[in-house]
């Protein structure tokens, strides 16, 4: 394991981890919404829900909020046609203008889901709204779902690794999903979910499964590992999650005809190209910066200190170092804070404000309990002699993995909870 790295693996974790206030703000944000569908006319009946990142529980404090406006259908299942999607967004739009207090309005009219784009709230919040993505909700839901099979899912995805930390898809579910989404919405969806946690109780269960216990460092390193030659290896490849592996582009009919740099089949609605807007420069640049960190992390002369900068931006560099000169300094970071913050107010429209408002309003000890209870594993293994390292690696990595499956265990009950609160919204829009 890589010590500097994986200690700031958990550094970086533990910035990024959204707190209430960050789950909050977007609930509001999609309660306001609401209230400005209630007032348009085309729209009586209609109910705003979340999905992407924030209902999958794979959101940073600083994402994309995504918002479909579902359409009253009864309990049956239906969606508009392009044309009325964009006159509703349309709709949408002159609603939002009016009533004010939503800012930088765009609406995106020829992308393949058609978009009201939007920022909203203190600090703003970016967002998209669609209409009728029904399918897009399900993907969400889909992705959150995994997270029971092993904790290390949300802060590192990686399918193909080996020991495979998840299975290929289609052993989770057989078929497309959007193609399920059919008849009686509640049915459909209850039927897709008891089908998907059926087959994940049954991996988990699988004894003949090999765990994969490496550490997030391992993993990391790994991912750079498979992805080092991404640009060559995708002229004649393609990511295929649903069989859980790479395929030959020429032997894969449904590609054709091959138009896009990069191919990742959507495993939810197959043979959808999940990276149809990567171009062959933007490929090419991918390589280069993953080749370029994975040169960097390697070096054995690397620190911690040198090993953040190469992984995000400067403003969440910073409140990492903050955090470090809190913990070996104490009362000095509130002076080192107070002497970068006419610095940290310039980046006005950059992560800085989300961030600093994070460091400077501290949190609880259980809020940051997964970063020190990381960062302490991997002093300890450093400080130990190295002829009890090999055997005492085995057996921490085995605590690891009870660890991981325990935080998935703990997101699905989050997001009980979570969907709960999303049925209520739905019910309280019905009745109004």
């Amino acid at each position: 394991m890589n010590a500097p790295l994986e200690s700031t693996l958990w550094d970086i974790l533990g910035v990024i981890e959204p707190q209430r206030d960050d789950w909050l703000i977007r609930q509001r944000i999609v309660q306001e919404l609401q209230d400005v569908v209630r007032t348009i006319p085309n729209l009586r009946g209609a109910t705003v829900e979340p999905f992407g990142s924030f209902v999958s529980n794979l959101f940073t404090p600083w994402g994309d909020l995504d918002i479909t406006v579902m359409l009253d259908y009864g309990s049956y299942i239906s969606v508009a046609g392009k044309k009325r999607k964009l006159s509703l967004l349309e709709d949408v739009l002159r609603a939002l203008k009016e009533k004010g207090g939503w800012w930088r309005l765009r609406f995106i009219p020829n992308a393949k889901v058609p978009i009201l784009k939007f920022e909203k709230g203190c600090p703003a919040i970016s967002g998209d709204i669609s209409i009728d993505n029904l399918g897009g909700q399900m993907k969400s839901k889909c992705l959150f779902w995994l997270n029971q099979i092993d904790g290390r899912f949300r802060p590192l995805v990686l399918l193909t690794c080996k020991p495979a930390i998840f299975p290929p898809f289609h052993a989770l579910y057989p078929t497309n999903v959007v193609d399920d989404l059919t008849g009686v919405r509640e049915t459909a969806e209850q039927s897709i979910s008891d089908l998907f946690h059926a087959n994940i109780r049954k991996y988990i269960a699988g004894r003949s499964r090999t765990m994969n216990r490496s550490s997030l460092s391992e993993l990391f390193v790994s991912f750079l590992a498979k992805f080092s030659t991404i640009s060559l290896k995708a002229r004649d490849f393609g990511i295929c999650p649903f069989t859980g592996q790479w395929e030959e582009i020429n032997n894969n009919t449904r590609w054709f005809p091959r138009t896009f740099a990069l191919y990742l089949e959507d495993p939810f609605e197959q043979p959808a190209n999940s990276a149809r807007a990567v171009s062959v420069r933007n490929l090419d640049r991918i390589q280069e910066v993953i080749q370029r960190t994975q040169l960097a992390i390697l070096s054995p002369s690397l620190s911690w200190i040198d090993i953040h900068p190469l992984l995000v931006k400067p403003e969440l560099s910073r409140v990492i170092l903050f955090r470090k000169q809190n913990q070996n300094s104490g009362g000095q970071m509130m002076q080192l804070q107070q002497q970068q913050q006419p610095q940290i107010r310039k980046h006005v429209h950059s992560l800085a404000p989300v961030i600093a408002a994070r460091v400077q309003n501290a949190r609880s000890e259980n809020q940051l309990r997964g970063w020190r209870d990381g960062t302490r594993h991997i002093h300890e293994l450093s400080s130990k002699p190295k002829q009890e390292t090999a055997s005492n690696n085995a057996v921490s990595k085995e605590s690891n993995a009870k660890k991981w499956r325990k935080r998935g265990i703990q997101q699905q009950q989050r997001g009980d909870v979570f969907n709960s609160k999303q049925q209520l919204w739905r019910a309280r829009s019905q009745q109004s």
